[in-house]
């Protein structure tokens, strides 16, 4: 048994004329995931009852945008198609690949379906049509109730934090494979199954996979506000952790993941700035020995004392820069002065003994300010 296609379009009064019994679904609404496909006989529709369940060779089989038909013959999924169009059952076909956009995943099931046909399938006496919602479910709103550990990891400054992380938005998925959503949720539904059936049981398991799914997102360095620009790694690796429970057992996938809000508390928060304030100034410190060391190794050069360093030039700038790394540390010892009592002072009075700071080098009676015991300008002598 198979279906052949009978047109692209909706139903035409053409194809209704031409069917004694055709199968047809009106548009679903968001919140239904699945509908039993209402057979018309002569212009009407049926009433639903026990011997509907009967597809007669010749039916017209009529399938919308957005969703996937299914045929279960005595309890097994015997026909698929997840394409729009009109088509005609045929009893003395083979069953159809009509798999539309779902993708690798149900066409591997309808190759299961097609061999089993193959080594001996027969028509039963029970044939029931089904109507999967396969447009995204959206508007799916979650909340972590309580706090997910976030690791917060900066190979630049040394930064490896665990934090506390609160998350809220909107998630939404679809059913991508309609066989394994019906084989493992639904079975033969009366008339409709709608998402408050399931939803409570999916966003448990979605908070679930939550926590494992932001974990991965440390491995790239993002401090937490970050989270909310990096939704489709968070998606991927959601139905990497979801793969079992909603892929392999249901046929759900994640298609979007929007995070409004990340918090975390004041502590942590806190607990972040202090750490990278400490790291950078351990990388200054670090800084400053290096660059003593390398002017030290410099001056013991054999080849002499400044060439160890790439000429003086290298040297001069050397030099400024480990001043301008000692700028935000402590002050030289060269800034602060020895009392004649003993007493190390920085200011312009001795804090022990009140003498004033001595002044340093002379004046000559020429004006020039001198350090030597001789007038740099004049050549005269330094008073006594």
């Amino acid at each position: 048994m198979g279906l052949i296609r009978a047109g692209l379009s909706a139903i035409s009064s053409t194809m209704r004329d031409q069917w004694k019994e055709y199968f047809y679904c009106e548009s679903m609404d968001d919140d239904v995931l699945v509908v039993k496909g209402t057979k018309q006989i002569n212009g009407l529709f049926s009433s639903n009852r026990g011997s509907d369940n009967i597809i007669s060779n010749g039916s017209g089989i009529v399938v919308n945008e957005g969703q996937c038909m299914i045929i279960v013959d005595n309890g097994q999924v015997v026909e698929v198609c997840a394409e729009p169009g009109e088509f005609t059952y045929d009893t003395s076909s083979e069953p159809s690949l009509f798999h539309g956009d779902l993708g690798d995943a149900i066409i591997k099931t309808l190759e299961t379906i097609k061999n089993r046909f193959e080594y001996g399938g027969e028509i039963g006496k029970d044939q029931r049509v089904y109507y999967f919602n396969t447009k995204e479910l959206m508007d799916n709103k979650f909340g972590t109730p309580n706090p997910i550990m976030f690791r917060v990891v900066d190979s630049k400054v040394g930064l490896d934090l665990d934090v506390s992380i609160r998350m809220a938005g909107v998630y939404s998925y679809r059913i991508a494979d309609p066989v394994l959503f019906y084989t493992n949720v639904t079975g033969n539904v009366a008339n409709v199954f709608t998402r408050d059936e399931i939803d409570n049981q999916l966003k448990s398991e979605f908070l679930s996979a939550l926590q494992p799914a932001v974990g991965k997102l440390s491995a790239l360095e993002l401090r937490p506000n970050e989270i909310v620009n990096h939704n489709l790694e968070l998606e991927h690796y959601l139905n990497q952790a979801l793969s079992t429970k909603w892929g392999q057992l249901r046929g759900l996938e994640v298609v979007n993941v929007a995070i409004s809000t990340v918090t975390l508390p004041e502590e942590d928060a806190k607990a972040i700035k202090e750490a990278q304030l400490e790291s950078r100034y351990a990388d200054e410190g670090l800084a400053r020995g290096a660059m003593v060391e390398a002017i030290k190794d410099a001056a013991k050069n054999p080849s002499g004392a400044m060439t160890g360093v790439v000429g003086m030039g290298t040297i001069g700038s050397a030099a400024e820069g480990l001043a301008g790394l000692f700028k935000g540390g402590k002050k030289a010892a060269a800034d602060g002065w020895t009392c004649s009592c003993g007493k190390v002072n920085d200011g312009n009075f001795c804090s022990n003994c009140g003498k004033s700071k001595p002044t340093v080098g002379w004046s000559c009676t020429c004006g020039t300010v001198n350090d030597g015991n001789f007038c740099s300008n004049c050549g005269n002598k330094k008073p006594l």
